[in-house]
């Protein structure tokens, strides 16, 4: 048996490196790195010229992963910034938590900002979770994110990796679900994961015919980020989204009712009361238009 799981072992290795996706060993039955540390490093072998980190030994070379393999029954880890990847990890909540998972709370995301929740290749975690994989944009860079998109939600992206299917934990097994290729990430969840001074360029309007869908993008944007706010900067930031979306409204990319029913889903998701929500949407759309400037001076 331990010979056939470390056959099988090596058999996912090989196939997520088939795809491109350089793979590195993770300890037997766990998910940390089976290759030594900085602290442990002895300068010698591929560390000669300095420490070598996980990310840049991880390989998609056959051989090279035949020998590492053939030590022991190692899980497997995708090294999502090499292999150009985005993988949003929805988890489940540990313990007793009543916080919702993040299937639920990323299904819900998609629904208050009027997007699909995306098809693309799918693995369920040993957990019970979900991992979906996108490609990574190549204009932008994306790291590592935890729960930027809301509770239970973490992204894998430069710096990070993820357990590949056919590895194994106490709690189970990752198992693919939907092995179709990775769709692109959706421009609006790109939005979301992208530092907050780089996505605001998408709040600036561009020259007709794209200011349309390019208010679109934004207005999803900033949807999303006021669904996402925790307790505390709710109301805040539900008047800085609307207030931002307030000039499209004013050029006639949006039309007004639109608006205002995307930031009441959102910010009712976010926990604030309806009436409330109305309010501060009322108030930042009409400021917004009255102060807004022609689109030739903005």
């Amino acid at each position: 048996m331990p010979h056939d799981r470390k056959t099988a072992l090596l058999t996912a290795a090989l196939d997520a490196a088939a795809r491109g996706w350089p793979v590195l060993p993770l300890r037997p039955g766990g998910k940390r790195p089976a290759l030594h540390g900085e602290a442990a490093c002895t300068g010698t072998g591929v560390c000669t010229g300095g420490h070598v980190k996980w990310e840049q030994r991880a390989t998609t070379d056959p051989d090279r992963i035949r020998v590492a393999w053939a030590t022991g029954a190692f899980n497997v880890g995708i090294a999502t910034g090499p292999a150009g990847l985005v993988v949003v990890d929805l988890d489940k909540p540990k313990g007793s938590s009543d916080t919702p998972c993040g299937v639920t709370t990323f299904t819900a995301l998609c629904e208050r900002t009027g997007q699909p929740v995306p098809s693309t290749r799918t693995v369920r975690t040993a957990r019970g979770g979900r991992h979906l994989y996108f490609l990574a944009p190549e204009n932008v860079r994306l790291h590592n994110t935890q729960e930027s998109l809301g509770p239970n939600i973490d992204t894998r992206a430069r710096g990070g990796y993820v357990v590949a299917p056919g590895s194994t934990l106490p709690a189970g097994t990752y198992v693919t679900e939907d092995d179709r290729p990775p769709a692109t990430l959706p421009e609006w969840l790109c939005a979301l994961l992208t530092p907050r001074q780089s996505s605001r360029g998408l709040m600036v309007a561009p020259v007709a015919p794209r200011s349309s869908r390019c208010a679109t993008a934004a207005l999803n944007a900033e949807t999303a980020a006021v669904a996402t706010t925790t307790e505390g900067g709710r109301n805040a930031r539900l008047l800085a989204g609307a207030r931002a979306i307030g000039r499209f409204v004013a050029w006639g990319d949006l039309p007004r009712d639109v608006v205002e029913q995307a930031f009441q889903g959102a910010g009712e998701l976010a926990g604030l009361p309806p009436a409330e929500c109305r309010a501060t949407i009322r108030s930042a759309l009409n400021w917004s238009i009255r102060t807004a400037r022609p689109r030739e001076t903005a």
